[in-house]
């Protein structure tokens, strides 16, 4: 897959050959060294640390779903980075929040991203939701060797079913096994906390702004307990990250919308440090 020696400007033949819609087919087959997960990892000696990022929420409501993530990557018990992205479009109707080795996860999102564009182009058309959480299952299996190795990327994927009408969640394992969730999922080392906030406060009559409020109490019950998740920074202006997905696309909110929520919720939290109270029955 080599440049024209001649230089004439011309594509190389492997770009003009029909073949399969999918450009992690094209890529496998012609230079697959360029895939994460056939890449030769080195033997280290000792133990080795690069930075992860946690922990990604997903909600559903009435019109859409919300997908969101809090800023920190650590590296062992520091913190590698206070404001890295870890939630991100894939296409006009769905977007893919990343936990696990940061650096990989985020190639595996830009190769997505590439995956479904690319498809569009070839064929016309969007894949199906169904479609697309299978093809994100796929690249997650093909980095089983890299997971195996300490290096895994599990992420969640949430979009806008055009088809029928609503919103979808799809979690992931190492493997890339898949599962749709309903109503609510978080992944990553503070989702089990994250989790635990959702199960009580969730249900399924909310508004799209009562949702975003909901994520948010969510990220701050995980850093709360969860020491690789970063709650809201007042001081430096860092607040999650959140993504809204209806039949109008996929938008994310402003630094001021997510600013203000986290406000809040903080402000509420000065009165109840350990957030809203569900009720009993």
């Amino acid at each position: 897959m080599e440049a024209n020696p001649r230089n004439t400007g011309r594509l190389p033949a492997a770009f003009l050959t029909p073949g399969s819609s999918s450009f992690l087919d094209f890529l496998g087959e012609h230079a697959p060294e360029l895939l994460p997960g056939k890449r030769a990892v080195p033997v280290v000696q000792g133990s080795f640390e690069a930075p992860h990022g946690t922990t990604i929420v997903a909600v559903t409501f009435p019109g859409g779903v919300v997908l969101a993530g809090d800023r920190r990557a650590t590296m062992g018990n520091m913190i590698a980075q206070r404001d890295i992205e870890k939630v991100f479009p894939a296409d006009e109707y769905s977007a893919v929040g990343i936990a696990g080795t940061a650096g990989l996860a985020v190639e595996m999102v830009k190769l997505f991203q590439l995956e479904l564009e690319h498809f569009e182009k070839v064929e016309g058309a969007q894949l199906s939701l169904e479609g697309k959480a299978n093809r994100l299952s796929t690249m997650i299996r093909g980095n089983l060797g890299m997971a195996m190795q300490g290096l895994a990327v599990v992420p969640l994927f949430a979009g806008y079913d055009v088809d029928r009408g609503k919103g979808r969640i799809f979690s992931y394992d190492v493997t890339g096994g898949r599962s749709e969730e309903q109503g609510f999922a978080a992944t990553g080392s503070g989702s089990v906390f994250a989790r635990g906030s959702l199960k009580k406060l969730y249900r399924d009559d909310l508004t799209e702004e009562q949702v975003v409020t909901l994520v948010i109490q969510a990220l701050y019950d995980a850093a709360d307990d969860d020491s690789a998740t970063g709650g809201p920074d007042v001081a430096r202006r860092i607040y999650p990250l959140v993504t809204v997905i209806t039949d109008e696309g996929v938008r994310r909110l402003t630094e001021e919308e997510s600013s203000e929520v986290a406000r809040s919720v903080v402000e509420r939290r000065l009165d109840q440090p350990d957030g809203p109270r569900a009720a009993l029955l």
